[in-house]
């Protein structure tokens, strides 16, 4: 660890700094988490996967405040800077810095190593969420947290989607992102095939869909391995994507409310899903 704070022009801080923009991201396969519950969650993981955290950014008044995160990355021998409240905020994207910052590797895994054990062996997830070109941070992270929350053993990201790299998204999964297998960049119908060859059913939301949740969860069709697919912010699902699904499903909207929007209609169904499995 630095024995003063490092300047603004410390090779190290310059490093972070180029993290804020994607092509960064993409080059050094990093990204910035920011805060003390996010950086906690990212301990966690670092436990079991060595070397996810490359480096740990803090203030001095947020060590006092924390001295527990900071004995666990030393522990995990995570290289450790102090930091003036300058050079934290240029790393930091939110109005009132919490005062520490990580630099941690991607955390993604390829939807052929999420579907398959460290063996090779072929298993089948109980529940699964695919976005399907979702662009909004906000909602992409909070359909991450809440399908950390409800359980789901992992979350598709579709080609054409946002960064989940992004600050914005990080921030939004509050540590989830660190808790559940995230699969980037696959292409909706061939995420389908495999999902459905590994023995789940496919299900899309969407405002328009011919059943409503209700029904589907009296069915009992809910209680098998299911995967749901969540459209764009905007437009929703496309014709052709609702045509590889096993079922479309409507969340059922009993006032006013003309729909609700993504993170929400994803939390009725999962919990929907994570209940009919229990």
């Amino acid at each position: 660890m630095s024995v003063g704070p490092l300047s603004p022009r410390n090779k190290r801080v310059t490093a972070a700094r180029r993290l804020l923009k994607r092509a960064f991201r993409a080059e050094a396969h990093e990204f910035l988490v920011e805060g003390p519950q996010a950086v906690r969650e990212a301990l966690g993981l670092a436990a079991e996967r060595p070397g996810l955290i490359r480096q740990v950014f803090v203030t001095g008044d947020a060590e006092a405040r924390h001295p527990e995160l900071l004995a666990a990355a030393r522990a995990l021998g995570v290289e450790v800077d102090h930091v003036g409240a300058v050079v934290l905020a240029e790393l930091a994207q939110t109005v009132t810095p919490q005062g520490i910052v990580a630099v941690c590797g991607f955390v993604d895994v390829t939807l052929a190593d999420f579907l398959n054990d460290s063996l090779g062996r072929s298993r089948t997830p109980s529940l699964v969420a695919v976005l399907a070109h979702v662009r909004d941070p906000g909602n992409a992270g909070a359909v991450v947290r809440v399908a950390d929350a409800a359980g789901a053993d992992g979350l598709v990201l579709s080609e054409a989607s946002v960064d989940p790299y992004n600050g914005k998204v990080v921030r939004a999964t509050a540590g989830s992102l660190f808790h559940v297998p995230l699969v980037l960049g696959a292409e909706i119908a061939q995420t389908v095939t495999d999902l459905r060859a590994a023995g789940l059913r496919i299900v899309a939301a969407d405002g328009a869909g011919e059943r409503d949740l209700d029904e589907e969860v009296d069915s009992g069709a809910l209680s098998a391995p299911t995967a749901w697919v969540f459209g764009n912010e905007a437009w929703g699902l496309p014709a052709e994507t609702r045509a590889l699904c096993d079922a479309v499903v409507r969340v059922p909207i009993h006032g006013r409310a003309e729909s609700l929007n993504l993170a929400t209609a994803a939390a009725v169904c999962l919990y929907a899903s994570a209940r009919a499995h229990r």
